[in-house]
């Protein structure tokens, strides 16, 4: 099955990270990578190639790349929208370029103040963002900003005051996930993974206090609105940590990143999604639209069955071809062409995206084939 084409393609445009988060060790890094120039500029013909919708610059801190907006700019310019997602340190020294160069923003939150500094490890953390998203509405006051927190045990119990200062911050929005304890996505070893489970894991106590601060935001009204998740979903932050206490079994989310996104790391290792491992790497001869469609991403994508696959049942995050990151899937039933996206034909195979009643009576993503 050929990937014709993908929507959203996620640049870790630099390996190196300003910040100091328990739950990752991308700060640990010892040697600087990154996607320098020539690699960026030998890949541009790929991501056209691909039908790229939209570019998420990450990291590492996509912010010390010292090429990132003129990158975002050659994108742009193809009518590709940009975005990147920043831990805010350096929002405030380069406000104007962000304003200029890119279509939207992303900014890590982790808490109030206090809460927000100790999970960065950086004193004056929240300040910093705070003054860096106010320089940055002082050049365009309509730049859309939104903010994305890790629900770990250090924040659990403050989601209300999470959302506040939100507000506070003047963001558009607020989202939010829980921490990953079981992948090596971010740098991580088994045994760093080992000590980042004793630091941020939740335990009984931290699961009821998440469980009364995610329905004081329900009961607020500002689901689907200035929180991004519906109820269902923001109850499903709580249900995997229920999963992780053993109180019940993982679900895999309604996904299909595999075919619709991929993830290009600071070496030039691609991956279907944060958490699954590289099929392949760029450089040299060797480019994107190649990878996608070589044997090792083809295999993989025909024999992925989210349901059952176990790094698809302990993910934090779905994609499913809508506008966030992660984003949301609420649609029942979506039609997905072979290229991943909803079109039809007379005579074009199409995928039918449809949510089936798995054996264990968790919900499935299924494809069919199917003829118009």
């Amino acid at each position: 099955m050929l990937t014709e084409r993908i929507r959203v393609l996620v640049l870790n445009a630099h390996g190196v990270c300003n910040c100091r988060c328990a739950m990752c060790d991308i700060w640990k890094r010892k040697t600087v990578e990154e996607i320098g120039a020539a690699e960026f500029d030998r890949q541009l013909d790929d991501i056209e190639k691909l039908g790229v919708e939209w570019v998420v610059f990450s990291g590492g801190e996509p912010l010390l790349h010292a090429d990132l907006f003129r990158k975002s700019r050659e994108l742009r310019a193809r009518g590709i929208r940009t975005t990147v997602l920043t831990s805010g340190l350096l929002i405030e020294r380069y406000a104007a370029e962000i304003a200029e160069d890119f279509d939207d923003l992303i900014v890590s939150l982790d808490g109030p103040r206090h809460i927000h500094d100790r999970i960065r490890g950086v004193t004056r953390a929240f300040d910093l963002l705070e003054s860096g998203i106010r320089r940055l509405r002082s050049f365009d006051q309509q730049f859309p900003v939104s903010a994305r927190c890790t629900v770990q045990r250090a924040n659990c119990g403050l989601l209300v005051e999470t959302v506040s200062a939100a507000r506070l911050l003047d963001v558009d929005s607020i989202s939010f996930l829980a921490v990953d304890t079981h992948s090596e996505a971010f740098n991580r070893t088994p045994e760093s993974l080992r000590l980042i489970d004793n630091d941020v894991a939740l335990t009984h106590d931290d699961l009821r206090a998440l469980e009364a601060q995610i329905e004081i935001l329900i009961a607020r009204g500002d689901c689907g609105r200035f929180i991004r998740e519906s109820p269902e979903k923001l109850r499903r932050v709580a249900g995997h940590f229920r999963a992780a206490l053993g109180l019940s079994e993982f679900a895999a989310p309604v996904c299909n990143a595999p075919w619709t996104s991929a993830v290009v790391e600071p070496n030039g290792s691609v991956r279907p999604c944060f958490f699954h491992a590289p099929f392949g790497k760029i450089g040299g001869e060797t480019g994107l639209f190649q990878i996608l469609n070589g044997p090792e991403a083809r295999a993989f994508r025909e024999h992925l069955d989210v349901a059952t696959n176990p790094t698809c049942k302990r993910c934090v995050c779905s994609r499913s071809g809508k506008s966030e990151i992660p984003a949301s899937n609420d649609a029942g039933l979506v039609l997905v062409a072979e290229n991943g996206h909803a079109r039809g034909g007379e005579g074009q195979q199409t995928r039918i995206f449809r949510r089936q009643s798995h054996p264990l009576g968790r919900e499935n993503a299924q494809y069919m084939s199917v003829r118009e």
